[in-house]
């Protein structure tokens, strides 16, 4: 190791420029020897990511025993070349920066060492090596008495690596934890990359969990932070995050949108691990658009980055995207070799001695935090035993402030149930006026009065036979809580029969139920389908022009779901919103909000919970197409 930097002095000294400013920043900071971190960044900020210019400064450092300024630079050379995908040279570096901070016995540069190192075998999936280095920073950082600004980055940083450990193993709930943590900290810190890295962590566990929404709200709070702070690879790895959760919901073209600007942007960063993923993903899009060819070439590029450069994770998702175009090919054979691949990588990666090696680490962990608070239980048991001892009216003063306590604690659960119980008559008020709002009414009305007008006489009656019913359903509706999804769907084919008036019974709206349904034996809130049918009309339909339609379709999700679709052509949410704004008369959409408290309220009831799923449909020109409302209503 020693020769090796000696060969890079002299390189250094005879084969490059070095400007004459730095020369004399790096002379002047090696004859001062600063010894804490905050000096050595302040001074070099703006050369920590010039290898060429921290090689000339760590080489000068070495010549003068400066020990601190060494490690710094090294660590920070290790730095780039990791993010360059380069573990095995950046390792060798973290390795001699942190012999060199042990020795000047300098606390802040050894634990930047050992979570720097922690980094770097974390990303080559050397999961036991990477837990070893990270938790002996943090370890070393807590024990710090005052800390510093970067101690206490550092932990943040220990708390983050630990997280994507956990988050390796599957332990999201874990690895959340870690990341609120840091989150929290870094929030006290001022510090935005910290933010975004801690989201875009989050983002990541979520979408493992199958909560692709929280997912891209975490996603996209990290891309603001990094855009705040303008860090390209901070915007590629967010935007590439973003393009798998819109592939997950099976939103190609929107995918695609993100992810070609990537394909040079990653390979101008440097980082391979992102490179890769950035490319597999787009192979992945093309496969879901039928592209097969393209989605090959994609895939096989994004694959050979990851052979090349050792990147474990991303081998075993290349070779499962590779065997899922088989399928999709009807190439099952090659599907199957494909999915032997990757099921052969990723049982290399979940080796048993790092797998068993790491749960052993978290049991280890729980016994000890447990037998500490059993060892402070104990303590705090034997001084209220000799507390009682000494004084036997303790006792009776501890019943006392327990029975006002627990008198207090009833009350404040009384005005909660109160309180909850107003808020739950406050709905169903709410309800009933959205459902009867005079705009409605009017409408109504009016259109009935043109029939009469016109001498239309059959179809006034007929059409006022079906309000006046359409009103006595809504007001007996509006007194109960729940009512069958038969009488529900009865009362709703009355409502769009009334709508379709204004729209000149151009509306095709149509009812389809699952034969092995019985709407009879189903309960849902009273009145909780129409806002949906409101806004479709009033939003997606009213600004549409030629054929209109609306289709409502109940079907089983599961034994403990029934899922009621509202499916409509209309215009979609995107030239909705922008027909919204241009509106001289702009109308606030209540009912759907209500209707979403309603149904949470209502779900509390079941042993499972209710969902509600907005999705824009498109046509395959990536043209709007209409909306679809998914409600999953429990049944037991």
């Amino acid at each position: 190791m020693q020769l090796l930097f000696s060969v890079f002095a002299v390189l250094l000294s005879h084969g490059q420029d070095i400007p004459e400013d730095f020369k004399e920043k790096a002379e002047r900071l090696v004859e001062l020897m600063p010894k804490t971190f905050l000096s050595l960044d302040t001074e070099l900020k703006s050369e920590k990511q010039d290898t060429i210019l921290l090689r000339y400064f760590a080489n000068l450092a070495r010549e003068n025993g400066y020990l601190e300024g060494e490690a710094f630079a090294l660590d920070h050379i290790g730095r780039e070349y990791r993010n360059t995908s380069q573990f095995k040279k950046a390792a060798d570096l973290h390795e001699k920066a942190l012999e060199l901070a042990e020795k000047a016995n300098n606390t802040e540069l050894k634990v930047l060492s050992l979570n720097m190192l922690g980094v770097v075998y974390r990303r080559t999936d050397a999961i036991k090596t990477a837990l070893d280095y990270n938790q002996k920073a943090l370890e070393i950082a807590e024990q710090v008495e005052n800390p510093s600004h970067h101690i206490k980055r550092s932990i943040n940083v220990s708390l983050n690596s630990i997280g994507n450990l956990y988050q390796t193993l599957e332990q999201y709930d874990l690895a959340i934890m870690q990341f609120r943590r840091a989150l929290k900290l870094e929030e006290e810190l001022g510090n935005k990359l910290g933010l975004a890295i801690n989201h875009q962590n989050i983002g990541d566990c979520l979408e493992q969990k199958g909560d692709l929404e929280g997912a891209l709200e975490n996603y996209r709070k990290s891309l603001a932070y990094n855009e705040e702070i303008n860090s390209d690879y901070g915007r590629v790895i967010c935007k590439n995050s973003l393009a798998q959760v819109y592939l997950k919901q099976d939103m190609p073209y929107a995918a695609l949108v993100l992810l070609e600007p990537l394909h040079e942007e990653s390979k101008s960063i440097g980082d391979f691990f992102i490179t890769s993923s950035v490319f597999i993903n787009t192979g992945w899009a093309y496969t879901k658009l039928e592209d097969f060819d393209r989605a090959e070439n994609f895939i096989k590029e994004g694959l050979e980055m990851a052979k090349n450069h050792n990147m474990p994770s991303n081998i075993v998702v290349g070779y499962q995207k590779l065997s899922d175009l088989e399928h999709e090919r009807g190439n099952f054979e090659e599907a199957y070799t494909y999915y032997k691949e990757a099921s052969e990588t990723e049982k290399e990666i979940s080796s048993a001695t790092n797998l068993r090696y790491m749960n052993d680490v978290i049991v280890r962990y729980e016994a000890e935090k447990k037998n500490n608070q059993i060892s402070v239980l104990a303590k705090e048991n034997e001084i209220v035993r000799l507390r009682l001892k000494k004084n036997q009216t303790t006792l009776l003063v501890s019943a006392l402030i327990v029975g006002l306590v627990a008198s207090i604690l009833y009350i404040l659960y009384r005005q909660y149930q109160n309180k909850n119980e107003k808020r739950v008559l406050s709905l169903e008020q709410n309800m009933l006026r959205s459902q009867m709002n005079p705009h409605f009414l009017f409408n109504s009305l009016n259109s009935i009065k043109l029939y009469i007008i016109n001498n239309e006489q059959k179809n006034a009656v007929h059409y006022l036979n079906k309000f006046s019913k359409l009103i006595r359903k809504i007001l007996e509706a509006s007194s109960q809580r729940e009512i069958t999804l038969a009488e529900e769907l009865e009362t709703i084919e009355l409502y769009m029969n009334i709508e379709n008036i204004r729209f000149s019974n151009e509306i095709d709206f149509k009812i389809t139920v699952d034969e092995d349904l019985c709407p009879s034996n189903i309960k849902i809130p009273s009145l909780a389908l129409q806002p949906f049918l409101e806004n479709s009309l009033w939003h997606g339909l009213s600004p549409k022009e030629g054929k209109k339609m609306i289709h409502l379709n109940v079907k089983r999700k599961s034994q403990n779901h029934v899922s009621i679709e509202i499916e409509d052509n209309g215009v979609g949410r995107g030239a909705a919103e922008v027909n919204k704004e241009n509106r001289v008369l702009k109308r606030k959409s209540v009912g759907i909000r209500i209707t979403k408290e309603r149904l949470a309220n209502f779900s509390k009831d079941y042993q499972n919970k209710f969902d509600v799923d907005i999705v824009d449909l498109f046509n395959s020109d990536g043209s709007p197409k209409g909306t679809r409302v998914i409600l999953d209503i429990p049944t037991v």
